[in-house]
């Protein structure tokens, strides 16, 4: 099962990526001495249209075999099996186990992917506070 982000957080980031490179199309496109810093724009545009399309296409999270795993590099795994505690606050969940933990953004969820996602954990065994 995927976790989808808000489609409303995806966009932005290909609007900020193709912002960031007109303004560098027009800081070395009009600009005769244009120096290295200038080309800084193309670099802050490849960061976000790189992030679009990661984002677009691996999504926030996966269920699958009994591990939940967030989809971005450096991104945790955690077996369901040993999770022991699901906070609630402040717009996150926190999952525990006795080794780990993981924080889930609600609000970077998609509506329908996020009443998945408390259906899954529902289905553990936990407690919840």
């Amino acid at each position: 099962m995927r976790i989808r982000y808000k489609k409303k957080q995806v966009n932005i980031n290909l609007i900020l990526g193709l912002i960031w490179l007109a303004n560098g199309i027009i800081q070395t496109g009009f600009n005769e001495n244009a120096g290295w810093y200038d080309y800084f724009w193309f670099l802050l545009s490849g960061f976000y249209l790189i992030m679009y399309f990661y984002q677009k296409k691996e999504q926030y999270l996966t269920i699958e075999n009994g591990i939940i795993k967030q989809n971005w590099p450096f991104g945790k795994k955690l077996n369901l099996n040993e999770i022991t505690r699901i906070k609630h606050f402040a717009g996150e969940y926190t999952l525990k186990s006795e080794l780990q933990k993981m924080k889930i953004n609600i609000d970077a969820i998609d509506e329908e992917s996020l009443s998945e996602l408390k259906t899954e954990l529902k289905k553990l065994n936990v407690e919840w506070k």
